[in-house]
């Protein structure tokens, strides 16, 4: 593991640490080129934008992977991508990978659809249930993957149990922290060996990119390399000298963004018309001991459900004046989506029952707004049901 040298505000900012020299630019440039002029007979690695090595990409793979306290990183063309060359990397045709239950609909669509045809076999457990990981171990299994905290509940997977079996069964543990941001987990530091993120939320934190990355091992993010120089996912430049931009206030809104988190949780757990908050801050909430032990904040991400099921959340989210209905999470400006119709919309409804997703749902993104001005939003809006 590899820890920055500097806290994670300044690391964010400034990367590693370089002395800077006269009539250097303070904000690298924009190198917008996709191929380099190659040295004539020289073997040295040609640059080229689909190989991830051009200045923009190498410089914002460092950072991060001083953010995650990883050797290396790579930042693909969105979090999708990341998930897919990151099992990829570890996995093979005959293989078993165990995932948790709580996941994000497009990541069980790809490993429902796509991996099958890969003849890799997956099991899924409940992750609650600590004994459930050891039972799901097989000759083949390869690795395992959970996502914390998860989308659309919030609920936070205890990593202890999974990393004594990844650790005895010599496994590959990989796991998603999109929702907390190396500033609230950085998973290595609990036992994993890959950390993927759609760093389209929270990373870049703006709404403007579409970008996702993998860190890791030197060994592990060199096969996601390679693999993604054949399949060709590759984040452009001009994207990726944006998520720097991003990234250099990532620590500071993400402070803000867990402040105005809890804020709104706590209010909301005491509105008649909210039947239920889920929210890792919360000390009501069931996996609130684990979230406060692993977690350096609770995040800006509070899941409601509106009395009334879905017609009761359509009602609702025509009255929000600040709030915008949108998919996505993580930037400055406050989003609000519906679970069923989004991020689980492929699933059918007896299996997000299952899964606790109610049609009520709704999943709310702080932003950065002044927290009074979100509440009363979210009051007007309660207020009218």
């Amino acid at each position: 593991m590899t820890k920055p040298s500097h806290g994670r505000s300044t690391t964010a900012v400034h990367g590693p640490p370089a002395r800077r020299h006269p009539d250097q630019p303070v904000v690298q440039p924009i190198y917008q080129s996709t191929t380099y002029v190659n040295a004539i007979g020289s073997d040295r690695e040609v640059m080229y934008e689909r190989y991830g090595n051009t200045p923009n990409q190498v410089a914002l793979a460092r950072k991060y992977a001083l953010l995650e306290g990883a050797e290396a990183a790579i930042f693909l063309a969105s979090g999708m991508a990341a998930t897919a060359m990151a099992h990829l990397a570890v996995l093979r045709p005959g293989d078993h990978l165990i995932a948790s239950e709580w996941i994000y609909g497009g990541t069980r669509r790809l490993f429902d659809e796509e991996f099958d045809r890969f003849g890799i076999a997956i099991t899924y457990v409940n992750p609650a249930l600590p004994r459930a990981w050891r039972r799901a171990v097989k000759k083949t299994t390869r690795a395992v993957f959970f996502e914390s905290p998860t989308n659309p509940l919030m609920r936070v997977v205890d990593p202890t149990p999974v990393t004594a079996i990844t650790k005895e069964f010599g496994l590959a543990l990989l796991v998603d922290s999109t929702f907390a941001s190396p500033i609230n987990y950085r998973p290595i530091e609990t036992g994993a060996d890959v950390v993927i993120t759609s760093a389209t939320k929270y990373l870049n934190g703006h709404s403007d990119v579409t970008a996702g990355a993998v860190a890791g091992t030197q060994s592990l993010i060199d096969e996601v390399i390679r693999l993604s120089r054949v399949w060709g996912p590759a984040l452009d430049s001009h994207s990726a000298w944006l998520l720097d931009r991003g990234m250099k206030t990532l620590a500071i809104r993400v402070e803000r963004q867990n402040a105005t988190g809890l804020a709104v949780a706590q209010w909301a757990a005491n509105h008649p018309k909210v039947a239920a908050v889920h929210y890792p801050g919360l000390t009501a909430h069931v996996d609130h001991a684990i979230a406060a032990r692993i977690l350096s904040g609770f995040g800006g991400m509070v899941g409601l459900e509106i009395q009334g099921g879905s017609e009761g959340a359509e009602h609702f989210l025509r009255r929000l004046r600040i709030v915008t209905h949108a998919p996505s999470l993580a930037g400055v400006e406050s989003l609000i989506s519906e679970p069923r119709l989004t991020s689980h919309a492929s699933l059918t409804p007896d299996q997000r029952k299952t899964l606790g997703i109610a049609d009520g749902l709704v999943r709310l993104s702080c932003g950065i707004e002044d927290v009074d001005d979100l509440i009363d939003d979210l009051r007007h809006a309660l207020d009218g049901l």
